[in-house]
């Protein structure tokens, strides 16, 4: 997890508190939605130039662990 905790933070005063990569104010949601649209990662990156290759990837493993945990149906 220390990969993660380098990439993505967390700061109440920045972004709602929302999990954003590196402090630099570009959400971990705003990966996600601009991969959702059809985008690569390398395309991602030239949109938000600041990004790193380990930035785009560490979104799609931070969302895949915040997804993953058991679901109780009654």
């Amino acid at each position: 997890m220390t990969y993660l905790t380098e990439r993505i933070t967390v700061d109440p005063r920045m972004c709602g508190g929302r999990p954003c990569i590196r402090g630099l104010r570009i959400r971990v949601t705003d990966i996600l939605d601009l991969l959702a649209t059809g985008l690569s990662a390398q395309q991602v990156e030239e949109e938000l130039p600041d990004l790193e290759v380990a930035d785009v990837e560490a979104a799609l493993k931070f969302a895949s662990g915040r997804l993953d945990y058991p679901i109780l149906a009654a």
